[in-house]
């Protein structure tokens, strides 16, 4: 089962609608002159065409509708095809992704496909789409969109920094310890409503951004290091700027 295939079915009868509806179009102005002037003989003529028009355009929309209804949705899903033709338009975009149904990472986006309600999540929101092709556009698209916003890197570190001080105090670390990212992002974000706007993926999405930008030191000329760790659930995944996957842990700052 492919959509693609209902897609192409729906195309001719899309284009029927199409032309039936510039055809009514004009009509309907031409019938509006023929009122105005009192051209009854053309006014009828045309409103039989006009007759004819609407019906193909019922006809069609009908053929929509029961191609639509009888395309297996549940089965499609059920199946595993549509996530496996979703993964295979990601590669096709250049999307990379991780993970296995259905719970998937498009960095920096977290898509959870709801096979029993055919349903697909980005993030927090519910989209509906059940064309493989057009929601790896979808995350694509997205991808370059946050990509191209503003972001401060210097501001970005310098709050890091001020979250890592926070952090040796509560965890009775050291000075210039290594600590856990994971652990540094709920000190940037305590309270569990901060962390729905701020969630740990759009963190992941900052400390990439933070890499690629260059920044070596805060404001305050501060150094800081990433490490890595055996543990790989304290791992964050992010894509460098060639898009290639790196796994961060801990960070430290040091003079």
């Amino acid at each position: 089962m492919n959509y693609e295939d209902l897609y192409q079915t729906l195309q001719p009868h899309e284009k029927s609608v199409k032309d039936s509806l510039t055809t009514l179009q004009k009509l309907y102005k031409a019938l509006c002159r023929e009122t105005e002037s009192g051209d009854l003989k053309s006014l009828v003529r045309d409103l039989a065409v006009m007759s004819e028009a609407a019906g193909a355009v019922s006809a069609s929309l009908e053929e929509i509708r029961t191609a639509a209804e009888g395309f297996d949705a549940k089965a499609y899903f059920e199946s595993g095809e549509f996530a496996e033709q979703m993964l295979a338009a990601c590669e096709e975009k250049g999307v990379d992704v991780l993970g296995d149904a259905p719970v998937y990472e498009m960095f920096p986006y977290r898509v959870r496909v709801d096979a029993e309600n055919q349903d697909l999540w980005l993030d927090r929101k519910k989209v509906q789409c059940m064309r493989p092709g057009s929601f790896a556009e979808m995350v694509r698209s997205g991808q370059e969109k946050l990509n191209k916003a503003p972001f401060n890197a210097l501001t970005f570190v310098s709050e890091l920094s001020d979250a890592y001080d926070l952090a040796v105090l509560k965890l009775k670390k050291q000075p210039e310890s290594d600590i856990y990212l994971t652990s540094l992002y709920k000190f940037l974000a305590p309270m569990s409503r901060f962390r729905k706007d701020y969630d740990q993926q759009s963190f992941a999405f900052d400390l990439a951004r933070l890499l690629i930008s260059g920044i070596e030191e805060t404001r305050n000329g501060r150094r800081f290091q990433f490490g890595p760790s055996r543990n790989s659930n304290k791992a964050i995944r992010i894509l460098d700027k060639d898009g290639q996957a790196r796994f961060l842990a801990t960070i430290r700052f040091y003079e």
